[in-house]
């Protein structure tokens, strides 16, 4: 980590990390006020399964087009602004796909919170990170796990407004304006000044102000091959995130003939013991330092999960998506804080690269494992999990040891 001695955080450090964690809740708090709205969305427009699943399809799909524009927004215009601008829009995309009368509108609305949504996310993680230099310890776990609050709070709101027949328009406007406000007040207390501080400065001699051609293109090749390799961390990460998403209610209903309540618990035990392991997270890395944290995760993900799929049980396997969970709970913050952190890059940079290819295993992972699930079973499928706990541990070495 760029400091030279541990300290204190300054009141205003203290401020912007708050703030910070108000645009993560926000950001988990919105999409998720939307989600739950999808079945009566797909009713009123009388689409069928196809065009609803190409109609959600459009909010990674936005996601992804628009995700590398997020580090040049974030040099031009800084993180804190592109972080509330993002909110803000993201907000706006949601209310439309809200309301939307038409599948196309529905689609296009999606598209634009989608890629407002990929702004959001790396200039809050690029500001968090930030604050985390300023505090000279591990702190971007926590808004990982604080992002988790808001996505349940934000369900929380869909659901009642439902239970108490709240329409969609006045549900979602109030929805998108509440935390247009929280965003816009943690404006006011985030860090100032442009990105200049995410490139720690250094002395360096005359050999090194002008390097060899043959230095530099191996520079060059291993800043590469680290990027690469946070990626398919990171990449990991969402995979095993992803698999309890989309799978585990169904496996466990329909090939562990688990009833409605037991098939729910498979994600829930995922998602809970993901944020225990956010939220213990910060503590273990400056502790162990973050190589032995993803490793060690990882082997509990690729044990837990491969034990309950080698021998399937309804409680092993909510034991083991519950392994997954805790397992992978700090691989994508991990990957993000040291692509942040690679020299010869432009501020952020690293960061929209894994932020972005990381998405990709969000698009493709469900209908790969479909169709190896259609081939076979879901149950093979479904050793997508302990394999990416087995690509970490092969790449978790460009992660940073323990500070001595």
């Amino acid at each position: 980590m760029t400091v030279d001695v541990l300290r204190r955080p300054a009141l205003a450090d203290r401020r912007a990390r708050l703030a910070v964690a108000v645009l993560f809740f926000t950001n988990g708090a919105l999409f998720a006020n939307l989600l739950p709205r999808y079945p009566q969305i797909k009713a009123d427009l009388g689409i069928g399964n196809a065009a609803y699943g190409l109609a959600v399809a459009a909010f990674p799909a936005g996601a992804i087009t628009a995700g590398l524009a997020a580090g040049i927004l974030v040099r031009r215009f800084g993180s804190a602004r592109v972080a509330v601008g993002g909110t803000l829009l993201t907000g706006a995309g949601i209310l439309a796909a809200g309301l939307a009368d038409s599948v196309v509108v529905f689609a296009g609305a999606l598209f634009l919170a989608g890629a407002m949504d990929a702004f959001t996310d790396v200039a809050q993680n690029a500001h968090g990170l930030r604050v985390q230099r300023r505090y000279g310890r591990s702190i971007i776990n926590s808004f990982h796990a604080i992002w988790s609050i808001g996505a349940v709070t934000g369900g929380s709101m869909a659901a009642a407004a439902i239970a108490l027949g709240v329409a969609r328009g006045p549900h979602l406007l109030f929805s998108a304006a509440v935390f247009a406000v929280a965003a816009c007040v943690a404006l006011r207390y985030c860090l100032p000044g442009p990105e200049t501080d995410t490139e720690p400065a250094a002395e360096t001699g005359a050999e090194d102000s002008a390097p060899s051609p043959v230095r530099a293109r191996a520079a060059g090749l291993r800043t590469g091959w680290v990027l690469a390799a946070l990626v398919l961390i990171a990449t990991a990460g969402t995979l095993v995130e992803d698999a309890g998403m989309s799978w585990a209610t169904l496996y466990l209903a329909d090939s562990l003939h688990a009833t409605a309540a037991l098939a729910a618990s498979g994600y829930v035990a995922l998602v809970g013991a993901q944020f225990v392991g956010r939220i213990v997270g910060d503590r273990l890395v400056d502790r162990f330092g973050q190589r032995t944290v993803a490793r060690s995760g990882a082997l509990i993900a690729a044990v837990g999960m491969g034990l309950a799929l080698a021998v399937p049980t309804v409680p092993g396997t909510v034991l083991g998506f519950a392994a997954a969970g805790f397992g992978v709970a700090t691989l994508v913050p991990a990957a993000m804080h040291e692509a942040d952190e690679l020299p010869g890059l432009k501020p952020g940079s690293g960061l929209t690269l894994v932020s972005w290819l990381m998405r990709l295993g969000f698009l493709l992972s469900p209908p790969v494992v479909g169709l190896v699930a259609d081939a076979t079973s879901l149950r093979v499928g479904l050793l997508v999990v302990p394999l990416a706990g087995l690509l970490v541990l092969l790449c978790a070495g460009v992660l940073q040891p323990r500070r001595r």
